[in-house]
């Protein structure tokens, strides 16, 4: 084959410093997309969704294989802070934590994490993004040191 192909999807969940709930209803939709346009014009990625809470986003959007996932959300966490800092919405310093999740999905699970993300308001209403990450630590059997484990 004398291309590489490649279709790779990626659930992204990162949060705030500190879980702290600084993502207003009022600005949550220009940061959504303001990420969005920042992952298609820089990095090449199709985005499918983008949604969250007051401490934390979801983003399911499609890997180009140009680029590390390590690169994309370092790159992203830090471009939409610097970003959020100068529109001058919040009294406090805005940050992401340090780490990230970040899920391979399979294409025949695409529409089931799309509705998962779009649900998030109502999914946190049962349960916090604490209880979330746990669930998905114990889903993806991911081997995280209990230092860490539920603070990032």
């Amino acid at each position: 084959m004398s291309h590489s192909l490649t279709k790779i999807w990626l659930h992204g969940v990162f949060g705030t410093k500190d879980r702290m709930p600084l993502i207003t209803e009022n600005h949550e939709k220009e940061l959504h997309n303001h990420i969005k346009e920042h992952l298609e014009k820089d990095f090449e990625c199709s985005v499918r969704i983008i949604n969250g809470t007051k401490d934390h986003i979801h983003i399911l959007f499609l890997l180009n294989q140009k680029y590390s996932v390590q690169e994309i959300f370092k790159n992203v966490k830090g471009e939409s802070s610097h970003w959020v800092n100068q529109q001058n919405h919040l009294k406090e310093k805005f940050s992401w934590q340090t780490g990230y999740g970040a899920f391979s999905v399979s294409e025949s699970m695409v529409k089931e994490v799309e509705k998962y993300i779009l649900t998030q308001k109502e999914h946190h209403k049962k349960i916090t993004f604490s209880e979330e990450v746990a669930l998905f630590i114990k889903k993806y059997d991911l081997q995280i040191k209990e230092e860490i484990k539920g603070v990032d």
